[in-house]
């Protein structure tokens, strides 16, 4: 595989997804949303805890234009847990890994749990949406944690949306 691909793998290796290029992003999301998903994926699959100790999922966010599933798709299901929520959590029904978020509302990127990453995961850029943490103060300090999204994080989001646009 070149340098600029990465792969994403279920526990048990039927379910594989490649990654090319650059991830746009890599954070842990504190969100109430996330929190409930990662709950309610416990309930589903308790030998894989999906949260860290302080109420954080750990993603890369990748442009989903640059994913593909290269093994195991028909064993891929989508785990919606709130009614109206536009995220669909994929899972790998052979062995219950989670390996990915989607959006129904149109985003321009994936959000893939990073613990799932077969090589070296990238490096943690931020903790967001720390507002719906009953005490943020109690977070390690690296990364930075923000109440809501870092400007460094939105950059990217557009960035990475123009590039789409113009085909690069």
């Amino acid at each position: 595989m070149p340098v600029d691909q990465s792969l994403v793998e279920c526990s048990c290796g039927q379910v594989a997804v490649e990654l090319e290029g650059e991830p746009i992003y890599c954070t842990v999301c504190h969100c109430d949303d996330c929190q409930f998903a990662a709950d309610e994926l416990a309930k589903l699959l308790p030998r894989e805890p999906i949260m860290d100790p302080f109420l954080g999922t750990q993603y890369v966010l990748h442009r989903n234009d640059r994913y593909a599933v290269v093994r195991g798709q028909g064993l891929l299901h989508p785990y919606t847990f709130r009614e109206n929520s536009p995220t669909r959590r994929m899972v790998a029904t052979c062995c219950n890994s989670p390996l990915f978020v989607t959006f129904e509302n149109s985003q321009h990127w994936i959000s893939l749990y990073r613990q799932r990453f077969v090589d070296e995961a990238p490096a943690l850029q931020s903790r967001i949406a720390t507002r719906f943490l009953k005490d943020p103060n109690a977070l390690p300090t690296d990364p930075p944690a923000y109440r809501s999204f870092p400007l460094k994080l939105i950059v990217r989001l557009v960035v990475s949306r123009l590039q789409m646009i113009i085909g690069r």
